[in-house]
Parts: C-alpha cells; sequence; structure tokens
C-alpha cells in the first residue's frame, strides 16, 4: 500500500470516527429531550427551542402568565444535562451584589482578609425568575455574564463556568410590579420563547400526574456537560448553503425596513438566527441546515428585537405578524 493510500484510509477512518461521535451526541441529546417530557407535558416546540439555545451556546427568556411551568421546565433541563443550577428569584428589592456576589471579611490565622463570596449566577445554567420584577440596575448586574461570560466586583474579574447559561422567565409587561428590560439586555437572548396554555387533554394529564402519588416525575440525567461542550462544537460545522445563509441575512435587515418597525434587528441576530438553524437541524439530526429551520427559528430570534411604529402596535399587530410577512416575502 501507498503512503497516499494509508493517508486517505487514516483521513476516512477519522470521517467514520468523528460521524459516529455525533451519532451518539444527536442520540444523547434526543434522550434528554424525552426525560424532560416526562415531567414536562406537553410545550415541545418551546423544550425543543430551549434545547437549541444549549446547543447554541445562547441565553433564553421565556415569557408567559404565571403558572404555566416554566421554573419546571427550565429546572428539569438542568437535571437531565448534568449541569449546576441555580435561581435567582427576582423582586423590586434584589440588588446586582446578590446576583454577581459580593467580597466579606473573614478572619484567617494571618488575622482578617476581603474574600470574595460568590453568588448564584456561579452556575451552568441560571435561571434569573420573573427578571421583569427586578429593578433596571439589578437586570443589568446579568449584562455582563450573558456577554461576556464573566463578572466584575471590586476591580476583580472572574470567570463564569463552562458552559454558562442565562434562562430567564418573565410576566407579560401589563402585569402590575414589572419593569421592561432594556433592548440592550434583551438583545442578549438569543431566543424569546412564548410558553402557551396547554391543550385540554394536555392539562387533564397534568392533574392526573401531579395530583397522584408524589409531587415530583424523577428524571434521569441524560447527557454530560463535556457531551454538552462536544456538541456545541459539531453544531458549529454543520453546513448551511450560502443561498439559505443570505435568505437569513436578508431577512434580518429587512427588519430595519419594514413599514411597521420602528427600530429593526442588528448584525447580532443575523448570527443568532444561522447558529439557532444549525442547533436545530443537529438536533434533528439532519446533515445539513434547511429552510424550515429558518423558519421555525425567525420568530424566537427576532420577535424581541423588533419594536413596532405606534401605528401597527394600535392596529394590534404584533412582531410575530410583521416576522410571518417577511417568512412569507423572503422564503
Amino acid at each position: 500500500m501507498s503512503e497516499r493510500d494509508t493517508d486517505t484510509d487514516g483521513e476516512e477512518t477519522d470521517a467514520a470516527t468523528a460521524t459516529d461521535d455525533v451519532d451518539a451526541l444527536q442520540a444523547k441529546v434526543e434522550t434528554a429531550r424525552e426525560e424532560v417530557g416526562k415531567r414536562i407535558v406537553g410545550q415541545s416546540e418551546v423544550v425543543e427551542q430551549l434545547l437549541v439555545t444549549i446547543l447554541a451556546d445562547g441565553n433564553a427568556l421565556l415569557e408567559s402568565n404565571p403558572g404555566l411551568g416554566k421554573t419546571t421546565m427550565v429546572r428539569t433541563v438542568a437535571e437531565v444535562t448534568d449541569l449546576s443550577f441555580s435561581r435567582i428569584q427576582n423582586t423590586p428589592d434584589l440588588m446586582p451584589s446578590d446576583i454577581t456576589g459580593t467580597e466579606i471579611i473573614r478572619e484567617t490565622d494571618t488575622g482578617r482578609e476581603f474574600v470574595f463570596e460568590k453568588g448564584p449566577v456561579f452556575a451552568n445554567v441560571v435561571l434569573a425568575d420573573e427578571i421583569n420584577r427586578a429593578t433596571p440596575k439589578t437586570q443589568a448586574a446579568l449584562l455582563e455574564a450573558m456577554q461576556e461570560r464573566q463578572v466584575t466586583a471590586a476591580g476583580e474579574t472572574y470567570q463564569l463556568p463552562d458552559p454558562f447559561f442565562v434562562l430567564a422567565t418573565q410576566n407579560p409587561i401589563d402585569q402590575g410590579g414589572t419593569y421592561a428590560l432594556p433592548e440592550a439586555q434583551t438583545d442578549r437572548f438569543m431566543l424569546k420563547l412564548l410558553v402557551d396554555y396547554p391543550e385540554y387533554d394536555e392539562e387533564q394529564t397534568i392533574v392526573d400526574l401531579y395530583t397522584k402519588g408524589s409531587e415530583t416525575v424523577p428524571v434521569e440525567q441524560a447527557i454530560t456537560r463535556e457531551e454538552i461542550r462536544a456538541a456545541q462544537r459539531h453544531v458549529r460545522d454543520v453546513p448551511i448553503a450560502d443561498d439559505l445563509r443570505d435568505a437569513a441575512i436578508e431577512l434580518v435587515r429587512e427588519t430595519r425596513e419594514a413599514e411597521d418597525v420602528e427600530f429593526g434587528a442588528s448584525p447580532r441576530a443575523s448570527m443568532a438566527l444561522v447558529v439557532a438553524a444549525k442547533a436545530r437541524a443537529f438536533l434533528q439530526t439532519r446533515t445539513h441546515v434547511s429552510e424550515e429551520d429558518i423558519r421555525a427559528l425567525a420568530p424566537p430570534v427576532l420577535r424581541h428585537r423588533i419594536i413596532l411604529d405606534f401605528r401597527a402596535e394600535r392596529e394590534g399587530r404584533t412582531p410575530d405578524d410583521v416576522i410571518t410577512d417577511l417568512l412569507d416575502e423572503q422564503l
């Protein structure tokens, strides 16, 4: 066998091994989705989009009325993925240091010294519950963590765990005691997910599930944090055709020119849409991004990045209405 033949065989072996790794990771992610489904009845699209967020290494904002299981859903995702979890209950009197941590004086053998006590943001999955009940100053405490994966306290910078996700929940802004998230904050969320009421038969199942026997449904760990990091690397390698990539970019650019829009989405939205589409393709065990991935991810990627003008709001139009119209025009 020639040296060239040996090299070719080696490359084919490496490619086969890589394919096997991808298949195994995709199977583990699917198992994680099934485990979440044991505890969360319905909401399959929201669960899928949460897993897309994790595979794309992003942050997600979940919005719904109270009592629809947003907190349970996020906690369950953390359990089945072997990620450390912390919960921040946002209230109007919550301070930034309550999130990031603070320096405290501690007695040592050599005397007193300042020691940084880490806050709840130092976890793989941070559930910022009812984030819009905190004041803007406290909301901003998460900004550096979400974008830079670090926090700064008393002049020192501390790296956050890897992987790191902020999965925040909020109630509709017209409810009492809420503060609108600033645009700079919402733009850091890759996806905004809308959690709707369950169907009648789903609600029957929920009532039966949680009013009989144990108060919680057990779930098993399906994937490790190391495997999640490996899956994230594979997601970035999922191919997307140039024309489909350009269509995604053009869709985002059109939000800046749409008649009903006062402010459109930034280039960060273009990157988020492409990466999220790759993550969905990986999640569905496909070898490339399809048009359906762009269509499915465009609303959660764009709905919180579009500000409608006064006329559109007066007519009762929503960002999702604008996105649907643009999708029909562009794809």
